[in-house]
């Protein structure tokens, strides 16, 4: 199984800190972001991993190489002429990522979720990982019925920014460009082809300098 992480993001909302640094090479602890993201692929046994990159993306190219340094390997999408959100990120990977299902995370949470474990449904075209709705995002993202995603006026969970696909859920969407994920998940949801879990364990977004001073004192993720 291949494994997707998503570094081509600015970082907008972490200026100053990413000025001169993308993101995912800011460190939480003596590691940084994208390692730890490397380690939850890697400890859950999924060794082929993808990344695509944008913004300041060459530093990212220039640290991790092809990922034998740090037991894996690692191919890269270049989205250097502009980042192509999270959909069309992955639309552009899929030649990398192969014809079977493959899990997709953030390079910017630091989760213990065990990935190994993460599989897909029969009749589900993706799985994602809910979480308790963080104090940033209050209302939350979606519904959940007991193992179905679901489109419903009250939002309670958060997706995690982790989640399974297979590249079918895609296949309509081949000659997008800047895509967002969530345009192409409301459609498969009304389809009811989206499944989802809601898990309660460790979950960091580093998506500001307050949440990454946070996560330095909080994070208690196990890297082997």
């Amino acid at each position: 199984m291949f494994g997707m992480i998503l570094a081509a993001g600015r970082g907008k909302r972490m200026m100053p800190l990413t000025k001169n640094i993308p993101k995912p090479l800011i460190k939480v602890r003596d590691l940084t972001l994208i390692e730890h993201s490397i380690n939850a692929l890697k400890n859950s046994g999924i060794t082929k991993i993808v990344i695509n990159i944008s913004h300041l993306g060459e530093q990212i190219k220039s640290y991790l190489g092809n990922g034998s340094k740090f037991g894996v390997n690692i191919h890269y999408s270049d989205e250097s002429k502009g980042a192509l959100e999270t959909a069309g990120g992955i639309i552009k990977a899929l030649p990398l990522l192969g014809i079977n299902p493959f899990v997709v995370i953030n390079s910017d949470v630091l989760c213990d979720y065990d990935l190994s474990t993460l599989t897909l449904p029969i009749n589900s075209l993706a799985h994602l990982v809910l979480i308790d709705n963080p104090k940033h995002n209050p209302a939350g993202d979606f519904s959940l019925n007991n193992t179905q995603l679901i489109l419903a006026n009250t939002k309670t969970y958060t997706f995690s920014g982790i989640g399974i696909y297979h590249p079918t859920l895609f296949k309509f969407y081949l000659f997008e460009k800047k895509l967002a994920l969530s345009k192409v998940l409301k459609v498969a949801i009304a389809k009811n082809q989206i499944s989802a879990e809601h898990y309660t364990g460790y979950w960091q977004d580093i998506g500001t300098p307050k949440r990454l001073e946070l996560a330095n004192k909080l994070v208690r993720l196990n890297v082997k």
